[in-house]
């Protein structure tokens, strides 16, 4: 049998159903990706026409313009300096990190997705461990509870991103694009709790949530804002080899997920993002 043949073969013998569960996966992680791109490219133009406008301008003390734990600190070189790299380096990274989720650019430029995930995991790294320093010394949090949601999501920035690397130099690249879809949704935390909260305070008024951010809500999505996303990916990880009708759930799943990212990111462009550039 010829190699067409013999491919031929294998794609009539897969059930219908099979493959249209497939084929409505697949949409689904179109549209999540979609979604999830508008509402990321939006977050980094905020942070370049805000923060790095000021920055380039040396208006540091135009950071506290935003509701800001702590922004710019008078006489704090250290503090300072931090911040901005923190900010400034967070668009990079975000870009970077999309990057990394095209398929065409893995299949047609093997190297620019080689480089740009170096890019990525080094920026998260350095994001994750400045992060630490900005709340643990500088002292840039609301509650201890969310200090300690702060830290945890950066200890498993630290531990995905390590294992992506490790895995990519072991050209293990099932297990890689596995730990590196992980690395992305928990250095995509800041800005899931950005659409959480957006969400939430639209559908019901901000209930549970305080200024001082220790009400049940702000306690219970300090946490879930990277836990609840990484859940969602073990999901659609297992059902990728999962049954037709798995596939089909999951797909329901990423187009709920979708439509919450939407809305999502544009109220934070209207409310939190555009009245400030």
């Amino acid at each position: 049998m010829t190699a067409s043949k013999h491919v031929a073969a294998t794609v009539a013998a897969v059930p219908a159903p099979a493959v249209a569960a497939r084929r409505r996966l697949d949409l689904a992680v179109k549209a999540w990706f979609a979604a999830t791109a508008l509402g990321q490219l939006m977050f980094v133009a905020y942070i370049a026409l805000f923060y790095g406008r000021l920055t380039l301008a040396g208006d540091f003390a135009g950071w506290n313009n935003r509701d800001l734990v702590t922004g710019y600190v008078a006489g704090d070189t250290a503090g300072n300096g931090n911040f901005a790299a923190h900010v400034l380096i967070a668009a990079v990274m975000t870009f970077a990190g999309l990057v990394q989720l095209v398929p065409s650019i893995r299949a047609r430029w093997p190297r620019l997705h080689r480089w740009s995930g170096r890019l990525f995991i080094a920026t998260a790294l350095f994001l994750a461990i400045g992060g630490l320093w900005l709340t643990w010394v500088r002292g840039s949090y609301m509650t201890v509870t969310g200090a300690v949601s702060i830290s945890i999501d950066a200890a498993l920035i630290v531990g995905f991103g390590i294992m992506a690397w490790l895995t990519a130099r072991k050209r293990d690249f099932a297990a890689h694009r596995r730990w590196a879809l992980r690395t992305f949704i928990a250095a995509s935390a800041v800005w899931f709790m950005r659409l959480g909260y957006m969400v939430w305070g639209l559908t019901t008024g901000g209930l549970g949530s305080t200024m001082g951010m220790s009400g049940p809500f702000d306690v219970f999505w300090g946490f879930a804002t990277y836990l609840l996303p990484l859940a969602v990916l073990e999901l659609y990880l297992r059902a990728e080899r999962g049954s037709p009708r798995a596939k089909t759930a999951m797909a329901v799943g990423l187009w709920f997920a979708s439509a919450l990212i939407l809305l999502g990111g544009a109220a934070a462009w209207l409310l939190m993002w555009s009245p400030y550039i």
